[in-house]
């Protein structure tokens, strides 16, 4: 006798999954072009800011929106660039979050978009310095509440790690975009090792005769701030 199949319970599995992870994507692009808007004003108020200056500040503060998934803000010697993945990823059953009580009420608040904030030296873009190092300050995640939180550096990852009562919107986005500025102009370039760089490459001095061009990066050489405080036993 044929078994009957039937596949309703199949299709709902799939047809949940992907819903919610819908969902989770909407959110996440929603909390980007809020990240875009609070960029937007943030250049309105600095060219307000620097219009009746004397002497002219000529520092820049300027951004550009390189597509629906990033965009770049340049301010002083630095560039901020924020990418938002196109995709929804749950975290590792090992992580931090997974242990909360705000994840085991409900499993699928672990599902998140992610939005990457990554810190450059302007002057790589500007002198086309492939070999340059640029730095993951922090990442946001969101998910179907709207809720987010941030691994990130230091003020970053302190401020804004409460995923069950951190909400997204537009003041939450602004004070975390002023935070991420604030870290960048306080993230200093370190002139690293001399034993790193005494040797050079004749490929490096022959294509552009410019020291400029050899690999350069804020901490370059040097332990990166989450390495110290994760010896010392502190925080992200």
């Amino acid at each position: 006798m044929d078994i009957e199949y039937n596949p309703n319970p199949f299709f709902q599995k799939m047809v949940e999954k992907a819903t919610l992870k819908q969902h989770v994507y909407n959110n996440t692009l929603e909390t980007f072009n809020l990240i875009k808007d609070s960029i937007l004003e943030l250049e309105k108020k600095y060219a307000d800011y620097v219009k009746n200056k004397v002497p002219h500040v000529l520092v820049p503060f300027e951004s550009s929106s390189m597509s629906d998934f990033e965009i770049e803000l340049k301010f002083g010697g630095d560039v901020l660039l924020f990418l938002m993945h196109t995709n929804i990823f749950e975290f590792s059953r090992h992580h931090e979050v997974m242990r909360t009580d705000y994840i085991h009420e409900d499993k699928s608040r672990s599902y998140c978009g992610v939005i990457n904030i990554y810190n450059f030296l302007a002057d790589s873009f500007k002198y086309n310095r492939v070999n340059d190092i640029g730095y993951l300050i922090g990442r946001v995640f969101v998910n179907k509440d709207k809720h987010y939180f941030i691994e990130g550096k230091r003020e970053l990852g302190f401020i804004f790690n409460n995923f069950e009562n951190n909400l997204v919107d537009q003041a939450s986005i602004n004070n975390l975009l002023e935070t991420a500025i604030t870290y960048t102009v306080n993230f200093d370039l370190l002139t690293p090792d001399y034993d790193l760089v005494k040797e050079v490459s004749v490929y490096d001095m022959k294509n552009t005769r410019d020291i400029i061009s050899i690999k350069t990066g804020k901490r370059l050489g040097y332990k990166f701030q989450a390495d110290t405080e994760r010896s010392n036993g502190g925080g992200a």
